[in-house]
C-alpha cells in the first residue's frame, strides 16, 4: 500500500462510501418482508444483516474478479475514470433513495464505469460480450427466475397446508412460518454479501491495476476484501427506510408463507449466480421474487403502478449513471482542477439529497406506516388468479393462511397480513 498516491487513495475511499451507500440502499431486499410482517423488530433486522453482509463478503471473490477484468479493459485506463464512474453511481443510488425506488445499485456501479470508460477511451474500452453476458443477460433473467421460483413455491406452500384447520395447528405453523422468515432474510443479507460487497472490492482491484499497484487480473488484497464488507455491514445497519417503506407496502400484500417462499428463491438465485461470476442485480431479483409470491397466493394483489415505476427506474440506472460517469469523466480530464471541481459536485450534490431527504424523514420508528391502499389488482394479477385452482378445502383452506384473533399485537403471530 506504500505506493499508492493521493489520487488513488481518493478513489478508494470514493470507492469504500459507494460501497457504504450500496449497503442501506439495498437494505431492503433482505429485511422488508420480515420488518413489514413483524417477525423482526426493524433495529434487530437490520443489525441481524448488517453481520451477515459481512460475513458474506468473505466466501467468494468471482463477481469482483468479473468487474476487475472484465467489463473494462484495463491497458491503458486510467485512475481517474474510476473516480468518475464512482460519482455517476453514488449520486443515482443517493436520487433514487431519496424518492424511495428501489433501483439497482449494481448497474448505478456498471452504468458509471461504462460511460467514464467510453468517455476516456471509446467505445473499443468496453469489452461488450462480457457485458451482455455477465450483466444484461442476468438483469433480465434474475427477476423473472426468482418470481416464477417464488410463485410455484407459494403455491406450493399453499397447497400442503390446504387441510390444516386446528386452531394449535394454526398457531404452529404460522410460528413456524416466521422462523423461517427470518432464516431465510439472513440467507438473503448472506447472499447480498456475497455479491453486492464484491462489486466494490472488484472496483478498488481495478483502480490499484490502473494505478500499477497490482498487476492485471490480480485477485482482490486481503484489506480489500475487509474495508468493503466493513463498509456495506455498516450502510445496512444505517438502514435504507425510504426503500424498506416502498417494498413494505408498495408492491403486495404478503403473508408470512409468501414472505419465506420469496426470500429462499432470491437467496438461491443470488447465491448461484455469485459462484458464477453473474454480477446480477440483487435488488431485481428479490422484487421479482416477492411479486411472484403475490401472485401465487389465491386472490394476491400486485400493485402494478408502484412496480412500474421500479421497472423505470430499473431502465433509466444504466444510462443516467452513465452520462453522470461520462460528465464526470470529461471534468477530470481537464486535469487536477477538473478533479477537484468532480469531488466538489459530488460532496455538493449528496449535501443537497440529504437535506432534501430531512423534509420527510424515515426511520425505524415510521417505517410501516401505510398509505395509498386499496389499489384494486390489476390485469395480469386477474388473469393469473383465475387459472389458478380454488383451495380443496373450502373455507377451511383460507384459515391455513391466517389465523383470526380480536386484537393482533406485534408479536401475535396472527397479525393480519402485511403489505409488502
Amino acid at each position: 500500500m506504500e505506493h499508492i498516491t493521493l489520487l488513488l487513495a481518493i478513489v478508494v475511499v470514493t470507492a469504500l462510501v459507494f460501497d457504504f451507500t450500496n449497503g442501506f440502499h439495498d437494505t431492503a431486499n433482505a429485511m422488508a418482508t420480515t420488518i413489514s410482517t413483524g417477525a423482526l423488530k426493524p433495529k434487530t433486522a437490520v443489525a441481524m444483516s448488517a453481520v451477515l453482509n459481512l460475513i458474506g463478503a468473505f466466501l467468494s471473490v468471482e463477481v469482483a474478479k468479473t468487474i476487475s477484468g472484465g467489463i473494462v479493459n484495463e491497458d491503458g485506463l486510467r485512475t481517474e475514470v474510476i473516480f468518475a464512474a464512482l460519482v455517476g453511481a453514488i449520486l443515482w443510488n443517493l436520487l433514487t433513495w431519496l424518492v424511495g425506488l428501489p433501483s439497482s445499485s449494481s448497474h448505478a456501479l456498471f452504468g458509471g464505469l461504462i460511460g467514464a470508460a467510453v468517455m476516456s477511451a471509446g467505445w473499443s474500452s468496453i469489452n461488450g460480450g462480457t457485458v451482455v453476458t455477465k450483466v444484461l443477460l442476468p438483469a433480465i433473467a434474475a427477476p423473472l427466475v426468482a418470481g416464477l421460483a417464488a410463485m410455484l413455491a407459494t403455491r406450493l406452500t399453499y397447497r400442503i397446508n390446504r387441510n390444516v384447520t386446528d386452531e394449535g395447528q394454526l398457531k404452529s405453523t404460522a410460528k413456524g412460518y416466521r422462523a423461517g422468515q427470518i432464516a431465510s432474510a439472513g440467507l438473503v443479507s448472506l447472499a447480498h454479501g456475497t455479491n453486492d460487497a464484491q462489486k466494490t472490492m472488484g472496483i478498488i482491484t481495478l483502480a490499484l491495476v490502473t494505478g500499477g499497484v497490482l498487476a492485471p487480473g490480480s485477485n482482490p488484497p486481503l484489506w480489500v476484501i475487509v474495508s468493503a464488507g466493513v463498509a456495506i455491514a455498516l450502510g445496512t445497519y444505517l438502514g435504507g427506510w425510504r426503500i424498506i417503506r416502498t417494498m413494505g407496502k408498495g408492491l403486495t400484500d404478503l403473508q408470512p408463507p409468501q414472505g419465506f417462499a420469496a426470500q429462499t428463491s432470491a437467496a438461491t438465485v443470488i447465491l448461484a449466480s455469485s459462484h458464477l461470476g453473474f454480477s446480477l442485480s440483487t435488488t431485481q431479483s428479490c422484487s421479482g421474487a416477492v411479486m411472484g409470491a403475490g401472485l401465487g397466493r389465491k386472490g394476491g394483489v400486485v400493485r402494478w403502478s408502484t412496480a412500474t415505476r421500479m421497472f423505470v427506474a430499473w431502465g433509466l440506472t444504466l444510462p443516467a449513471a452513465g452520462l453522470v460517469g461520462a460528465g464526470a469523466e470529461f471534468l477530470t480530464k481537464q486535469g487536477p482542477w477538473g478533479i477537484a471541481v468532480t469531488a466538489v459536485i459530488l460532496v455538493g450534490g449528496s449535501f443537497a439529497i440529504w437535506l432534501a431527504s430531512r423534509r420527510q424523514p424515515v426511520d425505524h420508528t415510521n417505517v410501516n406506516d401505510m398509505d395509498g391502499e386499496g389499489e384494486p389488482q390489476g390485469v395480469v394479477t386477474t388473469a393469473i388468479a383465475a387459472v389458478q385452482p380454488p383451495p380443496v378445502g373450502g373455507p377451511a383452506a383460507d384459515l391455513a393462511t391466517t389465523i383470526p384473533a380480536p386484537a393482533p399485537s406485534p408479536d401475535d403471530p396472527a397479525r393480519p397480513p402485511a403489505k409488502v
